[in-house]
């Protein structure tokens, strides 16, 4: 009598290769969201990778304010040039090709 108890099924490689990848996206995307947030934040990832986050002050804030205004500007100077519109061009009758 087996009571199943411990024992994990046989998995094919495919099935196992698909476990770890969900898993690892699962890690990725909470440590882009630790990452992406606006808090202090150490990562320490057993000793070989350690990161550490702040987030900017208010002179830097400042200055990515600037910057993102020049680039606002930039766009819409972009957008003010005329470019030339191309007509498409006729194609070729089937009768005076070689």
């Amino acid at each position: 009598m087996s009571e199943g108890r411990g024992q994990l099924q046989d998995y094919s490689v495919d099935q196992a290769a698909g476990a770890v990848v969900l898993i690892l996206g699962a890690v990725a995307s909470l440590l882009l969201v630790v990452w992406q947030s606006k808090c202090h934040c150490k990562v320490n990832l057993c000793y070989l990778f350690q990161c550490e986050r702040r987030p900017p002050n208010e002179d830097e804030m400042k200055g990515l304010k600037e910057q993102a205004q020049k680039l606002k500007k930039n766009k819409e100077d972009e957008k003010l040039v005329p470019t030339k519109s191309r007509e498409p061009e006729p194609e070729p009758e089937i009768d005076s090709l070689p």
